[in-house]
């Protein structure tokens, strides 16, 4: 079970396409790194398998071309399958988290009383691509880059592109690769880039930024203190265990509240079985 700082926590797990309705915007609740300038670091904490380590390199250089922000890979020892958050960074890990219907999850912490990601977690389900279920069509190189890439995009504030199924050409959408060959859908578009800027640039607020089927319209601003980097806190015991989610009130959407006061929101899209 995860622990939690006195922040409410939102969990965005993203596995398959499950149909849904496309959103003009993929902004995700006006959740974001708080921060005094641009643009800013946020460190991803390695603690993947070989397997992943290159795959997560490529995601990191793909978000490091937006120009509010920039990743920085760090080397980190957590144990891969609890994971636990780091205070000011992503934690990233892979690990056979058995066949419990997800090929990644992402968790990002954010202030109580606030819209300020404090922490994330991504975690890579290496039981349907490298284990038990690894004879699901989910088992290749180009569906892995477009989870890893995706589980990262969600840790920024970022919501999905679409969940229609089809493919947008970005690793934000809910399209499926079923082979090394198909390889749409394992990087950010434009739109994504523009996602970001509406989201963290002063300079677009209000703004409304378009980019072929994708728009957006900018609310972002600067902060008085950075979380990005903040130093380690105290943690308090978690509520649940991250794939357990609370009171449905969507197709793949659960929200559940915290004893400290905060809440647990749980975005699952299924892996088909």
């Amino acid at each position: 079970m995860k622990k939690l700082v006195a922040l409410a926590a939102i969990t965005l797990i993203t596995a398959t396409a499950l149909a849904g309705s496309a959103s003009a915007h993929h902004s995700w609740g006006k959740y974001h790194w708080a921060r005094t300038s641009n643009p800013f670091t946020i460190a991803l904490g390695n603690n993947t398998t070989s397997a992943w380590s290159s795959l997560l390199s490529t995601a990191s250089g793909d978000w490091t071309a937006s120009s509010v922000l920039n990743t920085n890979i760090v080397s980190s020892n957590k144990n891969r399958a609890t994971c636990e958050p780091t205070l000011g960074r992503v934690e990233v890990c892979n690990y056979d988290y058995g066949n419990n219907g997800w090929l990644g999850l992402a968790q990002i912490w954010i202030y109580r009383g606030g819209s300020h990601i404090a922490q994330g977690v991504v975690e890579l389900n290496d039981y349907y691509f490298s284990g038990g279920g690894s004879s699901y069509a989910y088992n290749n190189t180009a569906e892995k880059q477009h989870v890893v890439c995706q589980e990262v995009g969600h840790t920024f504030g970022l919501d999905h592109q679409s969940e229609t199924g089809a493919s947008l050409n970005t690793c934000m959408d809910y399209y499926h690769n079923t082979s090394n060959s198909d390889t749409q859908s394992t990087h950010p578009n434009q739109g994504d880039y523009d996602e970001l800027r509406c989201i963290y640039d002063p300079a677009v607020k209000r703004v409304t930024l378009t980019s072929g089927g994708h728009t957006c319209r900018g609310t972002g601003h600067l902060d008085s203190f950075n979380s990005a980097g903040a130093s380690p806190g105290s943690f308090f015991p978690g509520a649940r265990a991250s794939f357990a989610p609370g009171t449905q009130v969507g197709e793949s959407k659960y929200v559940d509240r915290l004893p400290d006061g905060g809440l647990l929101v749980t975005w699952i899209t299924w892996a088909n079985r």
